[in-house]
């Protein structure tokens, strides 16, 4: 995930993981920016040269309660025991010029059989919830449940800082770095979605709003099993079993929900596949490298990369598996050190499933990692269209009562009972 240097970045990745992102889904025609970009980066996104907009945690505090009615006196008390954490700094900072991304280590982490054997234990846990949110949304559940394990094994690893002190830190303290001022801005953001977020949650009661600003959260301010950053959570949450609070730290069912509707709205393609291997030979060789520039924009079609002899025949037909052939794609690379240092790299061909995860975290590491751990869960990689609905397209049916679904399923009750992660140990 954001190419940091190999433990930050392993680590960052797990949690930023949920870094929805309010801003608009991936562009699949047009220019993005090529920098890595978490869920964070993606929640306030703005195309205006960044001003600050406040130069205290105070003036936050005062425009808030401006802006938004809240007493000052609640805010002051809920950040009276705010910490500066230099730790965060030290996890946020940039790379070292020398360090190199290493695709095959950082698979190791995730698809690999201790994760695989909890995946399928929650997917069996949570069937009912996993297949309603897979109804309603298009999304496959074992994808719901592969990012959910990425992020926080199943609630195991959900951070152990104080997100208010997090958010605070990074608001007004960001390490220095060619975009410090951008990034302080974007934490400030999610600092006021916090705190609009306790707030509501609160029904204006100091004391749930300061345990809400209290919760554990990544070293850059995920939450819940998910991790979603707090402007996400405003956005994209969803209130999966109907019971009016949408709780992502201990209710597997809307964590679940939440995370299909993150990648609902960010261009999920149900029935459709996320990534194609490529055909690498001496032919191909040069033109695969040649598109795979780092952009996160599908600005090719699969025609175009089978008739460059770069896809097979078949990934450009329905009905064996492939997509339309007018469906753009890019090329991903996932390089990993060579010998000598020269890095080897595997490239695949990303497809507009695998846009919708990298909204999810701007990652090409990250996305290809969801999708193999999804594998390894039993998603079938390929377009799961048959005839009649090739050549008579019918939506998925929706949940329209998830309340009455939640009730008559016996599994999700036990789930639910279990449902609370054991306390973070990482």
């Amino acid at each position: 995930m954001n190419f940091l240097p190999l433990f930050f970045g392993l680590a960052l990745t797990v949690l930023l993981g949920a870094c929805a992102s309010p801003a608009p889904p991936i562009a699949i025609s047009s220019d993005t920016s090529t920098k890595p970009v978490t869920q964070a980066d993606a929640s306030k996104a703005n195309s205006t040269t960044p001003k600050r907009e406040a130069s205290s945690l105070k003036d936050l505090l005062y425009q808030v309660s401006q802006q938004h009615n809240i007493s000052l006196a609640v805010l002051e008390n809920g950040f009276k025991d705010v910490q500066h954490l230099s730790q965060v700094k030290k996890l946020v900072a940039p790379p070292p010029v020398t360090f190199q991304k290493n695709w095959r280590v950082y698979r190791s982490r995730f698809v690999e059989p201790v994760r695989t054997r909890a995946g399928l234990s929650f997917i069996e846990q949570n069937r009912a919830a996993l297949e309603a949110a897979e109804s309603e949304s298009g999304v496959p559940h074992q994808v719901i449940a592969a990012i959910i394990g990425v992020e926080t094994i199943y609630g195991r690893q959900m951070g152990n800082f104080r997100v208010k002190d997090v958010l605070s830190t990074l608001a007004f303290d960001y390490p220095e770095a060619p975009n410090q001022v951008a990034r302080e801005i974007l934490f400030q953001n999610q600092l006021k979605d916090l705190i609009i977020l306790c707030w509501q949650e609160a029904k204006s009661r100091q004391d749930a709003f300061n345990r809400c600003l209290n919760q554990s959260s990544s070293y850059a301010g995920a939450i819940g099993l998910p991790q979603f950053m707090p402007g996400s959570i405003l956005q994209f949450a969803t209130d999966g079993d109907g019971d009016g609070v949408i709780d992502l730290r201990n209710n597997r069912r809307d964590a679940i929900f939440s995370v299909a509707n993150f990648l609902k709205v960010h261009g999920w393609q149900p029935g459709m596949p996320i990534y194609f291997s490529v055909v690498q030979n001496e032919k191909t060789q040069a033109k695969i490298i040649e598109l795979a520039d780092g952009q996160p924009v599908a600005k090719i079609t699969v025609s175009e990369l089978i008739q460059m002899g770069i896809l097979e025949p078949s990934n450009g037909d329905l009905l064996q598996g492939g997509v339309e052939p007018n469906s753009k794609a890019l090329i991903v690379d996932l390089p990993s050190p060579g010998v000598n240092q020269e890095p080897e790299v595997l490239y695949v061909v990303g497809l507009q499933n695998f846009l919708s995860i990298v909204n999810y975290n701007r990652s090409y590491f990250y996305a290809q990692s969801v999708a193999e751990f999804a594998e390894a869960l039993g998603y079938q990689n390929k377009s799961a269209l048959t005839r009649e609905r090739v050549e008579k397209p019918e939506q998925l049916p929706a949940n329209k009562n998830r309340v009455a679904a939640a009730k008559a399923s016996k599994k999700d009750g036990k789930a639910k009972k279990s449902s609370k992660p054991p306390k973070p140990n990482n």
